[in-house]
């Protein structure tokens, strides 16, 4: 075994995470490559061209590059698993009126649990991966924190790993800007690698068409809920829609209804079928609640704190004051945010370090409470 210990890296075939397995192999790792396949367009019901980090030609190039840099390269099949846990909580939280965050759940829930226990097989001391984000041990706790390229930042995504697996973890790239890791595979030869473009799709759903992968999903779905109600808070009736699940909080276009002004899909209610449209200014609260927190920078918070508070992965951030009441974190923005949807990661961060992160339970203004 090398100086540097063994480490099995998370190869998904694009140019982050086969970078980072050649820095670590560079840097005199024993580097052990892992693909793990997740899912397969055929089982989505989708025509489209398979792509990205599930498809054949994703696991034939991490093989490739494994094979040319001379370390070992493994495929795991984790189907069985991703489809029980993460699927079918997409599904269940649209149903649920809510809307699911299915990456997060794949990263902390099961990719970094098959890297753990394949790791342990393997004696390997560490698992790494190519996200752009960066961990680091300051008093006895590990945290995360963002990646120093602004517009690649993924520590949004990783907010749910435990201390255990992120004692762990390596982040190779999250010290790099995107282009650089570009001109290291030029540099390294691979010009192709360099230029392959990046899917953000979400890789069950590969037409990007949510909807129709819950009418597939779920029989009947669409005569089960077609013709609910549109109404507006004063529970006035505005039109009838598709049915609840197909609707996210925030939602303008293809409302399909006209009432004379821009009108947003501002709160869904599963149990009557019942969608609730209001202006722009009625999707602004000044709070919300977050549920199942996973605690990172600290233990637990003590007293309230100013954190900068991210709702949404491209979400620039909101300061908030943040506190820990009844295993929940209740957030209450300086300034109204717009949108806040149930169902969602709500990300919380101190400078560049993730304090915490949880699923957004509900949003609300003070006088509401």
């Amino acid at each position: 075994m090398s100086k540097k210990g063994r480490v099995l890296v998370a190869m998904s075939g694009g140019i982050d995470s086969t970078v980072a397995a050649m820095m670590l192999h560079d840097e005199g790792y024993e580097v052990i490559g892992i693909t793990m396949k997740t899912w397969d367009y055929a089982s989505s019901g989708s025509s489209k061209k398979e792509t990205g980090c599930c498809s054949l030609d994703s696991i034939n190039d991490a093989r490739q590059i494994a094979v040319e840099k001379g370390f070992a390269h493994m495929i795991l099949d984790i189907r069985p698993e991703f489809g029980d846990f993460v699927i079918n909580n997409f599904v269940d939280e649209y149903l649920a009126g809510r809307t699911p965050n299915p990456c997060v759940l794949c990263n902390t829930h099961i990719k970094w649990e098959a890297l753990i226990k394949r790791a342990d097989q393997l004696d390997c001391e560490f698992i790494a991966t190519g996200h752009y984000a960066q961990v680091r041990k300051e008093n006895e706790r590990y945290i995360i924190s963002r990646g120093l390229d602004d517009n690649k930042d993924q520590s949004y995504v990783l907010w749910g790993l435990s201390q255990e697996s992120l004692s762990r973890s390596l982040f190779p790239i999250g010290g790099y800007e995107k282009s650089a890791i570009r001109q290291m595979a030029k540099d390294w030869g691979y010009h192709e690698l360099a230029n392959k473009s990046e899917s953000y799709e979400i890789c069950f759903v590969p037409d990007n068409d949510y909807r129709s992968f819950l009418k597939r999903r779920v029989d009947g779905l669409e005569e089960r809920v077609d013709g609910g109600l549109f109404i507006n808070k004063q529970g006035k009736v505005l039109g009838k829609h598709r049915g609840y699940p197909f609707y996210t909080i925030g939602q303008r276009k293809g409302l399909e209804v006209a009432l004379g002004t821009p009108m947003f899909v501002t709160e869904i209610i599963p149990e009557t079928n019942t969608v609730v449209l209001g202006e722009v200014e009625d999707l602004s609260k000044k709070g919300m609640w977050v549920r199942q927190p996973n605690m990172v920078k600290y233990a637990s918070l003590d007293e309230a704190m100013v954190l900068q508070a991210k709702i949404r992965y491209k979400d620039q951030g909101s300061p908030a004051w943040v506190t820990q009441e009844n295993g929940m974190l209740k957030a209450l923005f300086t300034d109204d945010v717009k949108a806040i949807a149930p169902g969602q990661s709500a990300v919380f961060y101190e400078g560049n370090d993730v304090v915490a992160g949880g699923w957004i339970a509900s949003s609300f203004n003070p006088e509401e409470e």
